[in-house]
């Protein structure tokens, strides 16, 4: 165990069963003994484990283990306390928190796991300032703009009475309620994330459009804005999730209208199943975790659209199959309302899950929030005006009253375009002079010059 510079490295020696050694100390023993035990519960199960006593609660964002061997199946924090600490410890721990009173060194003589190595992270996450200044890069490959960067650790999901928060939490109701103690909530996660997570891992291709920086905001050659939350869930399910949901903020270049905006928040659902799942059905794999990818998803619609006429479609994602869009007749016209599908086997075969299978589901709250709410404009969600925010309230679903009695002014702009010219690229100079000021962007005329060859855009 090598503790320095704030991280923590854990690697497993070649016995199976990891004891303090004699000669330390009870306060170096009750130390290790506390770290190692909130390295190896969270890494495994899920939990946070919250205490002062503690630099760190997640662990091995990229770490590769498999099962831990010699753990019973435990369905609450408690029962694990009870396993790794014994029953009168876990009783203390329960009502008294993790203190010095409570150790002794004790979990590491319960400790028995697979081969693995681990790398803890920091509790804190960063702060506003701090994260940002890990986008702004003077990396050539880095394409984030200013008015981007002032986005970024906004996270207009967790404040409170914002219609993006209230339809989040409404989800949220609905999972803990129809499936209690079963998923997790994740929605702090840091938007800086690998090319890796973002595209490797979910088995997009190398040629996807999505990859180029004309669609993706890279920091530098390794990192970028997450495109989407589905860039966590591998890291996810290597810590040892096998049911979540995952929000954030999402970004992409994008044109400028009413629906479009390069920051927007994405809610992601995975569950994973047991081979026994199944096999009690009589049923395959994939048709038992469609089957209930299906009856969760309308279950889920019903709780927030109300009883709506549904239907399936089929779709294309390069990171499930089968992969299928569900949309709702909703005042009187066919809405999509999210994406879904059956993980890529090699997906979890690359998160030691092989064995077994999942279905996974993202949605847009955006997307949700202006067709419940009535919010006409996208770009209203990021005002800070009393009139938009005061109309709305935790838990209650209230019509949008518009409050502009200003017209739209117009201006035209026209220019000669170069082979390499991309409207995503146009808008992102009409966002940074213009910022939110600006409605929208469209191509109204163009023109070629016969004898020139040249191509002139007016918008």
């Amino acid at each position: 165990i090598n503790y320095q510079e704030g991280r923590l490295h854990i690697s497993r020696p070649n016995r199976p069963t990891l004891k303090p050694r004699r000669n330390m100390s009870s306060v170096d023993s009750e130390m290790v003994a506390t770290k190692l035990f909130a390295a190896f519960l969270p890494s495994a199960f899920g939990f946070r484990i919250m205490s002062p006593k503690l630099e760190m609660t997640r662990v091995a964002r990229a770490c590769s283990f498999q099962k831990f061997s010699q753990i019973p199946v435990a369905k609450t924090e408690t029962d694990l306390r009870t396993f790794f600490l014994g029953r009168k410890i876990a009783r203390k721990f329960q009502h008294q928190g993790l203190t010095s009173t409570t150790m002794r060194g004790k979990p590491l003589q319960y400790v028995t796991c697979a081969q693995a190595s681990y790398t803890a992270i920091p509790v804190e996450k960063p702060d506003v300032e701090t994260l940002r200044k890990m986008v702004m890069t003077d990396a050539p490959q880095n394409n984030v703009s200013p008015n981007i960067v002032e986005k970024v650790g906004v996270n207009l999901h967790q404040r409170p009475n914002h219609p993006l928060s209230i339809i989040k939490n409404k989800i949220q109701e609905y999972f803990e309620s129809a499936y209690p103690g079963v998923f997790s909530f994740c929605d702090d996660l840091v938007p800086v994330v690998t090319i890796k997570a973002n595209f490797d891992e979910l088995l997009i291709p190398e040629d996807h459009v999505s990859r180029n920086p004309n669609d993706t905001y890279y920091i530098d050659n390794e990192r970028l804005l997450r495109c989407h939350t589905s860039a966590h869930q591998t890291e996810l399910l290597r810590q040892g999730l096998r049911a979540f949901l995952a929000t954030g903020d999402v970004y992409r270049r994008d044109s400028i209208d009413a629906t479009h905006y390069p920051v927007f928040h994405q809610m992601e659902g995975v569950r994973i199943f047991e081979p026994s799942d199944w096999e009690s059905k009589g049923m395959s794999a994939v048709e038992f975790a469609e089957a209930e990818l299906k009856q969760t998803l309308e279950g889920l619609v019903r709780a927030v659209f109300g009883d709506v006429e549904m239907r399936w479609v089929d779709a294309y994602f390069p990171f499930t199959d089968p992969s299928f869009e569900l949309e709702i007749f909703f005042k009187e016209q066919w809405l999509e309302v999210l994406g879904c599908g059956v993980v890529q086997q090699k997906i979890l075969e690359n998160c030691g899950l092989g064995d077994k299978k999942g279905w996974a589901f993202g949605l847009g709250l955006e997307r949700l929030a202006m067709v419940l709410f009535g919010i006409p404009d996208i770009r209203l969600f990021w005002t800070d005006d009393k009139r938009f925010t005061e109309q709305f309230q935790d838990g209650k679903i209230t019509k949008f009253k518009s409050f502009s009695k200003y017209p739209p002014c117009y201006k035209d702009i026209s220019f000669w375009i170069s082979p390499e010219f991309t409207e995503n690229n146009l808008c992102e100079i009409v966002r940074g002079c213009g910022g939110d000021i600006v409605e929208k962007v469209e191509l109204i005329d163009s023109f070629t010059n016969p004898k020139k060859g040249k191509t002139s855009h007016c918008y």
